[in-house]
């Protein structure tokens, strides 16, 4: 758990550019790629990751510019990615103009729990990163080139093996 608003920050910009280079790989065809019949499109997780910023920010105080939740997600891959990056951007510059230290133990009501700030920012990193999971494992199954994500992807070491052979 966070212990200062600054740690936050640091590990929302380092998660937050990992995502948005998953959302500026998926194509307008992709976004309708599911795992089976009942499960989610690649384009609704994706969404979905650019409203629980909105949301989470509201539950944390801040404003966050994002769509309100329940908007049905644009039809094209770089809008969603679009609004990814603007809503990432202002989370992590709200939470660093707004949000004090102190705050972080203060108990905020979430989804139906109070919970440490901390906890949640927490959780928003998290959930970001199960989704992203999600995405990854979508996009493969959608014939798209996954890009690294803690390191190179198997795509990315075959081209860096070829080039140290070449």
């Amino acid at each position: 758990m966070y212990r200062t608003i600054a740690e936050f920050v640091e590990d929302w910009t380092r998660e937050s550019a990992i995502s948005l280079k998953i959302q500026l790989a998926l194509t307008d065809d992709s976004l309708q790629c599911r795992s089976d019949p009942e499960g989610n499109t690649l384009g609704k997780i994706a969404w979905h990751l650019v409203l629980m910023l909105g949301m989470t920010g509201s539950v944390a105080g801040l404003e966050v510019v994002a769509p309100p939740r329940g908007t049905e997600p644009p039809a094209s891959a770089r809008s969603i990615a679009n609004a990814y990056q603007t809503a990432a951007q202002s989370m992590g510059e709200q939470a660093s103009a707004k949000l004090q230290d102190e705050q972080l133990a203060s108990e905020v009501a979430y989804f139906g729990r109070s919970l440490p700030l901390a906890a949640v920012l927490s959780s928003l990193v998290r959930h970001q990163i199960h989704h992203r999971g999600q995405m990854t494992t979508l996009m493969r199954l959608a014939g798209i080139v996954v890009p690294g994500v803690y390191g190179p992807s198997r795509e990315e070491t075959a081209a860096m093996r070829a080039k140290q052979k070449g």
